[in-house]
């Protein structure tokens, strides 16, 4: 699943080739206002909030799309175009005054807002450390009313905190040197969240570091434990263990965690496989 780095990429990408441009023609396929045609508007600019992308246009309304586990966006130039199968699967397509077409592919949320209503779709999410309006503390403050909750299920939840998906839990939880399952509230709280912040920023702005944790950007050094189910931690050797996060998870979510690393707190370990 695409995490707040990577969507606030795709933003920036969406942002360079298309702010400014008007739209000669295009439709919404899907969503609250499939069959809605977006020609004539023209593309103000495209912001995020967690994982969720933002595309304002001038007539005061708002595209708001979310990309799960399968969407993607893509841009083809003038005079090409997407073999059949692929623009099947456009959710958005809108033409732009240049002959370049914009494709929302797979998309499972389309939704079109009024600007002025924005929070009605993203309200509800905690601060994202890649926004203007980060507020550390704000974090800090929903992360620490249930203390007892654990440490990935806390990180996942985007009303604590927005932008966190698998991969950055489970290597802030290496990172911190906790559990996995060991309760939020067992680890520094600001540093957690410091930390986090830190990670994002960099992975979203800095080339050659996305989502590069471990700081070797080689193929398969570049996490601690994320994916690594077997293998031998980089840092002590022992072997990386693995769980669901959820049974029958649509998202295939999976916990990492290295056992001697990651000690549980108090009480016993929790078991695993892999």
């Amino acid at each position: 699943m695409p995490e707040g780095d990577s969507v606030f990429r795709l933003r920036r990408r969406l942002d360079a080739a298309t702010r400014g441009v008007r739209i000669a023609d295009g439709e919404l396929r899907s969503g609250n206002a499939a069959g809605r045609s977006l020609a004539g508007l023209g593309i103000r600019s495209h912001d995020t909030h967690g994982k969720h992308l933002l595309t304002r246009f001038d007539d005061g309304s708002t595209l708001h799309t979310h990309l799960r586990m399968q969407g993607s966006w893509t841009i083809t130039r003038a005079g090409r175009t997407l073999p059949t199968a692929v623009r099947e699967k456009a959710r958005v397509r809108f033409r732009l005054d240049d002959g370049r077409e914009v494709w929302g592919l797979d998309l499972p949320v389309v939704d079109l807002v009024p600007t002025a209503r924005e929070v009605d779709v993203v309200g509800f999410l905690g601060p994202d450390p890649l926004r203007d309006d980060w507020d550390a503390a704000e974090a800090v403050r929903r992360l620490s009313v249930h203390p007892s909750r654990p440490f990935v299920a806390a990180l996942l939840d985007q009303s604590l905190i927005a932008g966190l998906g698998n991969l950055w839990v489970n290597e802030l939880a290496f990172l911190r040197g906790i559990h996995p399952f060991a309760p939020i509230g067992a680890t520094d709280l600001d540093a957690l969240v410091e930390l986090a912040a830190r990670c994002l920023r960099v992975s979203a702005t800095v080339p050659g570091m996305y989502q590069v944790t471990t700081g070797n950007a080689r193929k398969g050094a570049s996490h601690w434990v994320a994916g690594r189910a077997g293998r031998p931690c980089l840092r002590c050797g022992t072997r990386v263990r693995v769980r669901d996060e959820v049974a029958n998870d649509p998202e295939q979510r999976r916990t990492w965690w290295c056992p001697r690393c990651q000690p549980m707190p108090e009480g016993p370990d929790v078991g695993g496989s892999g």
